[in-house]
């Protein structure tokens, strides 16, 4: 279900930045998308992983939020080879969870994460923004370039 409609991805102002809301059941997935819908986002809602992966071939998302719990609930190497969380930012979201709370192992490739009831809309979005003008990556890749070292 879409909540606020979008052209093709861009990286002008005037074109919404598309997010895909995942979250365990569909009353939370939909409350993520009408949350983030309501900044301005181009918002579709998925239960779980499976629909997520449909919904992402139809709205090719500039970034995946996602609730913390799902993430947790993944073992890593299933999400290293799952199409969409392997190559699409991944935002991290939660109604009860803080930053602090998070294990370090749960957080590997996720971009960011946002605590919704104290969340507010200029950071979030810029949060958003950030995850999504990231060069496009992979966590299962095991070819990486070499680091450039500048000093000054």
């Amino acid at each position: 279900m879409s909540f606020v409609t979008s052209s093709a991805a861009s990286q002008d102002p005037m074109v919404p930045l598309r997010a895909l809301c995942i979250a365990r059941h569909s009353f939370l997935s939909a409350h993520i998308a009408r949350y983030f819908a309501e900044m301005g986002v181009a918002t579709t809602d998925a239960v779980g992983l499976d629909s997520a992966a449909k919904a992402a071939a139809d709205t090719s998302p500039d970034v995946v939020i996602c609730d913390y719990d799902v993430l947790a609930s993944i073992p890593l190497q299933e999400w290293e080879h799952d199409v969409l969380l392997s190559n699409t930012p991944v935002i991290a979201v939660s109604l009860t969870r803080h930053a602090e709370e998070l294990q370090l192992l749960d957080v590997n490739g996720i971009a960011g994460f946002l605590y919704l009831p104290t969340l507010e809309q200029a950071p979030a979005l810029r949060i958003l923004h950030a995850a999504a003008a990231r060069p496009k990556y992979s966590l299962g890749s095991g070819a990486r370039a070499p680091r450039t070292l500048e000093r000054s």
